[in-house]
């Protein structure tokens, strides 16, 4: 086994607490677990299938989940966007995707279902620590909207992706940059909500909770109190009942209208 620095490992501890191993191969699924015990995991639960694996991250409640892409009775991606979606303690639990599989196409596939890493086999020890200490001290923003629930994509930390809006470079440059681009962000996903709510209404409220918050936190931190009031009134009408698509059509309207969500820039 690879020296590790006990300080890293110290670091890495909370996350590595608690461990699932999705993985039908069970050698495969032997050798990541031996790693992982050398970087001190405390409890490893492997399971071989999706639905056992669901049933384990509601028992468990995973720090981290390590998942094969594909094989008998399991799909890597169904399994992320399920735990994603989920009421689980652990739906925003790291997630990296272990597999030989290593297109471009199932690389993006994994990131779009919400995974943390991608970790092409054969990998070495220092491989996956490299993808343990990323999800453990280089925490993402979370994105919770309709069409994608998962780690902040833009900064998806695979080696092998090379998109644009990767990494630290792509940052914004201050911190009043930083804030108008979470607004923004905000808005177009209470806007993608109310437009998708009949689609799925319960992860439509679900995401428009979450950006309400985040608007809230944004006008406080700026002493915005119109924003401030408009945010109030999305809230009481979400704790006033079952919210609907028609109830709250006016309070994201007059967010909205306040602040509409800058165009999308075209890729290049």
């Amino acid at each position: 086994m690879f020296a590790v620095d006990p300080r890293v490992l110290a670091k890495l501890a909370p996350v590595l607490r608690r461990v699932l191993v999705v993985d039908p191969n069970p050698h495969a699924a032997r050798l990541l677990t031996e790693i992982i015990k050398g970087m001190g995991a405390g409890e490893i639960v492997v399971e071989a299938s999706e639905p056992r694996a669901m049933k384990a991250a509601a028992e468990l409640e995973p720090g981290i989940i390590f998942t094969e892409r594909n094989g008998d009775n399991l799909d890597g991606e169904s399994l992320a966007r399920s735990l994603r979606r989920s009421s689980f303690a652990c739906r925003r639990a790291p997630i990296i995707m272990v597999t030989a599989d290593a297109t471009a196409s199932t690389i993006l596939g994994a990131r779009d279902s919400g995974v943390h890493e991608f970790l092409r086999k054969p990998f070495t020890s220092a491989d996956l620590l490299k993808r343990v200490e990323n999800v453990a001290l280089k925490p993402r923003d979370w994105v919770e909207a309709v069409g994608y629930v998962g780690p902040d994509r833009r900064r998806f930390n695979s080696g092998e992706f090379t998109g644009d809006r990767k990494r630290r470079a792509d940052k914004p440059a201050s911190g009043a940059a930083a804030m108008a681009a979470a607004k923004d962000q905000a808005m177009r996903i209470l806007a993608a909500a109310l437009d998708q709510f009949d689609r799925d209404p319960m992860q439509a409220v679900r995401a428009i909770r979450e950006q309400a918050a985040t608007l809230k936190s944004l006008a406080m931190k700026a002493s915005d109190s119109r924003l401030a009031v408009a945010v109030g009134a999305l809230e009481v009408t979400l704790a006033s009942g079952p919210p609907c698509k028609a109830t709250l059509a006016a309070p994201i309207g007059s967010l909205l209208a306040m602040a509409p969500p800058e165009p999308m820039k075209r890729a290049s």
